[in-house]
């Protein structure tokens, strides 16, 4: 069976039904590749919530400490933090969906084995912490590419929604997997609960082996380590990504206590079972498709940074209620809108994100989304669990409920930044023309000549410190403005940039609308069209160390 998909990789061009859809948070599922893949995502997730819900079940059973049982999330999220620039990077440069079938391959090999050591009563905390970590690898590379190749397959003013149905379908597997978890454990074992995890990974696999038609976007050759430093320089210059990911983090420090301490609070506080525990888990799930429906209406309305902050502010109030009225008749409804401001804040942030990414770093940008969110996750999972160990898993989540509002309250002030209007389509570089003159890895000197009247230079260097950072998202390596002290109108822009390639690709795949405006605006302040020239260094000149000629010796 072959999964149809449009012809094109470029979303804006399929069928303009589908662009003409009714904007709502649900019009991503009128493109039928999104649905499937959706539908196959779901399951896999399904599988692994009911895998993580058997894994801390299982140490909880065993009389594990609440610190060894936050170490489930912590092997599961680490491998994150060493791959996250690498997986983007082969996201970026090879072929996605080949990248996914790779992935998932791996992954049924990793939970075969870790059914046959739960059926032979051979597992123990160490292998299971161990098969987490290499799935927490595979996860690590796959991730990337899974969330890059939504903005392949739906127009682009569907991305934040699709990126809000994928976070949705995330959380709307808490909603199922660790029910089933629990009733499947309860009915037949462990082993069982790991074994329709791996079929749900062959499902998902099934779906990807089926889909032919995908093509990927064209993509420029360039070296892994090149590729790498190109997308840390991006988000590095890059103001928008950087405080946004920055206030994420920052978000999900104290609010992972959630997701780490719920099993011991299930189990203590609240005396529930493993069936129990799924339920809480069921309810933070349904409350995030509740708060999916009505995201899309709630960024129109509040904007970004209102979202994060009322989604931030409702999370850390449900974190203080979950402990401090510990009913389940009032912890079920507190979970429902938990999960509704979960999924505001998370999908909010993700979408937020991939619209604003630029196609020839999407993939790699999204990486560094996926450190941000894991490698909090990480290091959160294990203070939380040392500090629930010292004070109880109660005083920590109301603790960490407190510094969530806190953080909200203080998005008053520190807003978040607003991305409509600013361009992201690729343009060339205007006013500059350049040949494909050499093949080397040399680097390249760049020198743009302006004049500028004494009158404009103000302004000129106000708009030269947004052209610097322009160059340097781009791919410049180093930038500097000088001054001619023999002419006040003459300034030279002058930056470096790792080779002839990458110019090239600053020339006609790197440089966005908006750049494009900043570079046109400092055009437009010269006297003159400005006037370019491109060097490529020589390599240094070599001195033997015991010159036979005494006319090579060097000047002392």
């Amino acid at each position: 069976m072959t999964v149809p998909v449009p012809a094109t990789h470029d979303p804006a061009a399929q069928d303009s039904s589908v662009t003409r859809s009714r904007a709502t948070a649900f019009a991503p599922f009128t493109v039928r590749i999104f649905r499937i893949l959706w539908l196959a995502s779901l399951v896999s997730n399904i599988g692994g919530w009911m895998q993580s819900v058997g894994a801390q079940w299982f140490l909880i059973e065993g009389d594990s400490s609440p610190a060894l049982v936050a170490l489930v999330q912590t092997a599961a999220a680490a491998p994150v933090i060493l791959l996250a620039i690498p997986a983007g990077v082969l996201g970026e440069l090879l072929n996605r969906r080949r990248v996914l079938i790779a992935t998932q391959l791996v992954q049924v090999g990793v939970v075969a084995v870790l059914v046959g050591l739960t059926w032979q009563d051979a597992l123990t905390p160490g292998s299971l912490l161990a098969a987490t970590l290499a799935l927490g690898v595979v996860s690590a590379i796959q991730l990337p590419a899974y969330e890059a190749i939504v903005p392949d397959i739906v127009p682009k003013p569907m991305i934040a929604d699709a990126a809000a149905l994928s976070s949705t379908g995330i959380n709307l597997a808490r909603a199922v997997g660790p029910a089933l978890a629990g009733l499947v454990a309860a009915q037949v074992g462990l082993a069982a609960v790991f074994a329709l995890n791996a079929l749900s990974f062959v499902f998902f696999l099934i779906v990807l082996v089926a889909w032919r038609g995908y093509r990927p976007p064209p993509v420029r050759a360039e070296p892994f380590l090149d590729a790498s430093r190109a997308g840390l320089r991006y988000v590095r210059h890059s103001a928008i990504v950087r405080k946004i990911l920055v206030r994420f983090c920052l978000f999900l420090l104290p609010a992972n206590a959630l997701w780490a301490l719920l099993p011991v609070v299930a189990a203590g506080t609240l005396g529930l079972s493993a069936a129990g525990y799924g339920l809480l888990l069921g309810a933070l799930g349904v409350g995030s498709l509740l708060g999916a429906t009505v995201l899309g209406k709630a960024r129109a309305r509040l904007g970004v940074n209102g979202t994060v902050m009322w989604g931030s502010a409702a999370y850390g109030a449900g974190l203080i209620l979950v402990v401090v009225w510990p009913t389940l008749w009032v912890t079920i409804p507190v979970l429902l809108v938990t999960g509704a401001a979960w999924i505001a804040v998370v999908a909010t942030v993700n979408g937020t994100i991939q619209a604003f990414l630029p196609v020839w770093v999407r993939t790699r940008g999204l990486s560094i989304y996926q450190l941000a969110f894991y490698g909090p996750t990480a290091v959160s999972a294990v203070v939380l669990g040392v500090l629930a160990d010292r004070w109880g898993s109660e005083a920590v989540m109301v603790v960490a409920g407190g510094l969530t509002v806190l953080l909200a309250v203080s998005q008053v002030i520190w807003r978040l930044p607003e991305t409509q209007g600013i361009g992201r389509e690729i343009v060339p570089i205007p006013g500059e023309t350049i040949e494909h003159l050499s093949d080397e890895d040399d680097a390249v000197l760049v020198l743009v000549h302006y004049t500028v009247a004494p009158t404009d230079r103000a302004e000129f260097v106000r708009t030269m410190a947004w052209v610097e950072q322009a160059r340097l998202r781009t791919g410049a390596r180093a930038w500097r403005l000088y001054r001619d002290p023999a002419r006040d109108d003459r300034l030279v822009e002058a930056f470096t940039v790792g080779s002839w390639r990458e110019h090239l690709s600053q020339h006609e795949a790197r440089t966005t609308e908006y750049d494009g405006d900043l570079l046109d605006r400092a055009r437009a302040l010269s006297v003159g069209v400005p006037t370019v020239d491109h060097l490529v260094v020589m390599p240094r000149p070599h001195h033997p160390r015991h010159p036979s000629n005494p006319t090579d010796r060097p000047p002392l």
